[in-house]
């Protein structure tokens, strides 16, 4: 009896080892939710003496302490760090640097980073930037190194450039050649920064094919010469403009798109608005004006105008249309002219006749 049960205990046993699955030796990654790595760094600086920002355990890609990487995306945002982190992995497309306290961007603080399409370094304390910072980057597109404390355009951006945002910085001077070999850059946003005409030298945009510039909340008094001449959209908002001379937009042709809201214009020279033959859109809001501008009848694009909060005290019927039918292309989709003194009951009604109907005219109480 006791020799069968021995035997089926065997026999139990073979089929057990003959049905089992042979083995397989496990990636290191599939150990990984088992395991404390912290621990495991903690071990390894006690063993070596290194510190945990040098430690890269094969099969776990590398991504700066504190960072979140994912998808060739490092976000280190909001981490309290005065330098740029080591360990960036090298496919990075995206780097996002925002909310820190850098203060400054050393020579070799993006080394090997080549691939990089979009830098974010928005709200820091960057004051400065090593000439050869970016010489790395020989694919970066995006550059927003907005609300830091920069005093100039660094130096040796890449060329392949698309997009530059250093807004709200203090920027008192673009220096001539500052834009020179970055023939692809479209977009500047250079707005907030305490710069007055002067401080553009003669040449400070050469070379450039800008399609979008802004220079808003700055201390300009007058249009900048020598701006981008292919610009479709120029915002000058909020600045110290008193008037816009005859020859003020006479380079800027293909413009579309115009911002001159919240200055102090008094007066735009007759004839001065006649060059800009491809305007869709004008702001003149927040001025000083007393009478509509001449010209506007003339430009045939042109569907949407900003004149509220002028000193406007009367509109004349030939203001906004020609008085021959056909030389507008398009029908005015947005006429805006409340917050003037006007009587409004006074404006003839033939005076809105090339405007798509009548709720595209804004009217409004004028308050003294």
């Amino acid at each position: 009896m006791t020799m069968h049960v021995v035997m089926l205990m065997l026999l139990s046993a073979c089929l057990l080892l003959s049905s089992a699955l042979p083995f397989q030796q496990r990636a290191f990654s599939d150990f990984g939710e088992d395991l404390d790595i912290r621990d495991l760094m903690m071990i390894k600086d006690q063993e070596e003496g290194s510190g945990f920002e040098d430690v890269h355990l094969p099969g776990i890609p590398m991504c700066p302490f504190g960072c979140v990487c994912h998808l060739k995306v490092v976000q280190c945002s909001d981490l309290g760090l005065i330098y740029v982190p080591s360990n960036i992995p090298s496919d990075t497309l995206l780097l996002d640097l925002q909310c820190n306290g850098i203060t400054e961007i050393r020579e070799g603080d993006f080394k090997g980073l080549s691939n990089l399409y979009a830098l974010i370094l928005r709200s820091n304390l960057i004051s400065q930037v090593h000439p050869s910072a970016f010489l790395p980057l020989k694919r970066l597109k995006k550059l927003y190194i907005s609300h830091n404390l920069l005093t100039s355009i660094p130096r040796n951006l890449p060329a392949s450039l698309v997009e530059l945002r250093i807004h709200d910085n203090r920027i008192s001077k673009v220096a001539a050649g500052t834009f020179s070999n970055l023939e692809n850059m479209h977009v500047i946003e250079m707005g907030h920064n305490p710069i007055h005409n002067s401080g553009f030298e003669p040449g400070a945009f050469k070379g450039l094919k800008l399609n979008y510039l802004r220079i808003s909340e700055a201390k300009l008094s007058g249009i900048p010469k020598d701006l981008p001449a292919s610009l479709h959209e120029l915002h000058l908002d909020h600045n110290e403009i008193q008037a816009i001379e005859l020859e003020d937009l006479s380079r800027y042709k293909q413009l579309q798109r115009l911002g001159l809201g919240s200055n102090h214009i008094l007066h735009i020279e007759r004839g001065a608005l006649s060059y800009l033959n491809n305007l869709r859109e004008l702001h003149l809001d927040h001025n000083r004006l007393s009478n509509i501008p001449s010209g506007l009848a003339n430009m045939k694009y042109l569907q949407g105008i900003y004149l509220h909060s002028n000193n406007i005290t009367s509109v004349k019927v030939n203001d906004f249309c020609q008085k021959r039918s056909g030389v507008k292309k398009v029908f005015y989709n947005g006429i805006s002219l409340f917050g003037n003194p006007l009587e409004f009951w006074e404006i003839q009604p033939a005076t809105f006749r090339c405007v798509t109907d009548s709720m595209a005219v804004q009217f409004g109480n004028y308050k003294k």
